[in-house]
């Protein structure tokens, strides 16, 4: 088989570090593991916008939000647009996406490139889904992780083994509100989970951003996500870290029912001898926080949200246990399928094929910077819409805190701030350099860095930015 078969898994919300082959202190994944073991492991990969949504459209048709529409959770997909499985369908892929979707309903939105797709309506149940097969509504019984799975099994069974597949198996979990399956709900019953170093951040030091986000552990869970009444007679601090507890259980628990999952298609692939000419990917629509400054939930540029999982294996062309700390986007996911595809990349396509560095040839001009941009002011956690450049060692972000007109951001403006991260010396993100002195010249660097990915990506700098003093 000249051109390889490309199983693209995909969860919600699933952070790097709840994986074990990322070093995780509270969880184990040895499904997800085997993929890491067997191919490469990215510990740079970060998304353009992270949100559910946006990030999907990103993936797909390898552009920009700004480009391809999708700028915020109530935008909705023109599936008129050119996408990876639309060229792949091309060059004679069997081509399929089963399980999350949330680019729109209806005919406008579901979608296209795919001979058969069967995918959750929004975010979809955790138990007994409604799904959407290739336009009908089709009920199914049973816990939501087990069905996406069966489903995507079935249409591998069903395939033409004589061409090329491209699976898009694509996971709700372990999206909020956490609900795990009967399998998995007495995990980590009889023991606690380790709160992360930052749990207790005063979000101090910080633009005002971080006080004001709606998204902490000890104050905005809510009872669908705590699923018991609070006990009586805690201390303040004793109910965060009780609420933590209850959080992170569940999430794990989704998370193991999903690596179970996996382990049962790896095992298919095996099975049926396809395992070396397959390209496997795992990753996750971005990141999330996990008690990481004392929050819940995603959209900030900080890195818990910002990083992605990427886990890549090919036998064929890339080798065993590799790790990668060169930078990769989700916009490039796109153009590294149609590259191993043989399919020519369009010039609309704004990411690049990681292939040379999947194959240990890693250009000397490959990215060390990359532009990012939530847009989505004060909707669901009061977070301001933001962008800035994450290079290698630094981060700046400016908060211009305007709803500039985009559907569903809340039309309340905020003061505009900028803040400047140390990546070297402050990995947490705790202190804001923007205004120290010492830091001048890199403030000024970055901030030419930042209007050149802007140029280069076609978006716009928010029309008040202040200028760069002299």
């Amino acid at each position: 088989m000249s051109r390889p078969n490309i199983l693209f898994i995909m969860t919600d919300d699933h952070a790097a570090h709840a994986m074990g082959c990322y070093g995780s202190r509270i969880n184990t994944t040895p499904n997800l593991d085997r993929i890491a073991q067997s191919g490469m492991r990215f510990n740079n990969c970060f998304c353009t916008n992270s949100i559910c949504g946006p990030s999907r459209a990103t993936i797909l048709t390898g552009t920009y939000n700004h480009v391809n529409g999708m700028t915020t959770l109530n935008s909705r997909h023109d599936n008129r647009q050119l996408n990876f499985a639309k060229l792949l369908q091309g060059v004679g892929y069997q081509t399929a996406i089963v399980g999350k979707w949330h680019l729109g309903q209806g005919p406008a939105h579901w979608p296209t490139g795919f001979d058969y797709y069967n995918i959750l309506q929004g975010q979809g149940p955790y138990f007994d889904p409604e799904m959407v097969c290739n336009g009908d509504k089709v009920q199914y019984q049973g816990y939501t992780t087990d069905i996406i799975t069966d489903l995507s099994l079935d249409w591998l069974r069903a395939r033409d083994k004589e061409r090329p597949f491209c699976l898009m198996y694509h996971h709700k979990a372990p999206h909020r509100p956490w609900e795990p399956d009967e399998k998995h709900a007495h995990l980590y019953e009889n023991e606690d989970i380790p709160e992360p170093e930052t749990f207790d951040d005063d979000y101090q030091n910080r633009a005002a951003a971080a006080e004001a986000a709606k998204m902490r552990v000890d104050r905005d869970l809510n009872a669908t996500d705590l699923k018991q009444p609070v006990p009586e007679g805690l201390t303040l601090e004793e109910e965060k870290k009780w609420k933590y507890q209850r959080y992170i259980k569940d999430y794990l628990r989704c998370v193991t029912s999903v690596d179970d999952n996996v382990g049962r298609v790896l095992d298919y692939l095996d099975a049926e001898g396809i395992a070396d000419d397959t390209i496997v990917v795992y990753t996750s629509d971005q990141g999330f926080f996990l008690g990481d400054h004392g929050w819940y939930d995603k959209r900030f540029m900080y890195e818990e949200s910002l990083r992605m999982p990427f886990l890549i294996r090919y036998p064929r062309a890339i080798a065993a246990g590799s790790v990668s700390a060169d930078m990769i986007l989700n916009v490039d996911f796109a153009p590294t399928f149609l590259d191993y595809a043989g399919v020519a990349i369009p010039d609309s396509f704004q990411g690049r094929s990681m292939r040379p560095v999947l194959e240990g040839r890693t250009p000397d001009d490959w990215q060390t910077a990359m532009y990012y941009r939530y847009w989505m002011h004060l909707a669901h956690h009061h977070v301001y819409a933001h962008y800035g450049v994450r290079t290698l060692r630094y981060k700046l972000i400016y908060y211009y805190a305007d709803a500039l007109g985009q559907p569903g951001a809340i039309d309340e403006s905020k003061e505009p701030e900028w803040e400047l991260f140390d990546l070297e010396k402050d990995p947490c993100e705790l202190v804001n350099v923007y205004h120290d002195p010492a830091y001048a010249d890199v403030v000024r660097q970055l901030r030419g860095e930042l209007r050149r990915l802007q140029e280069k990506v076609g978006d716009q700098p928010y029309a008040g930015e202040d200028p760069l003093p002299d």
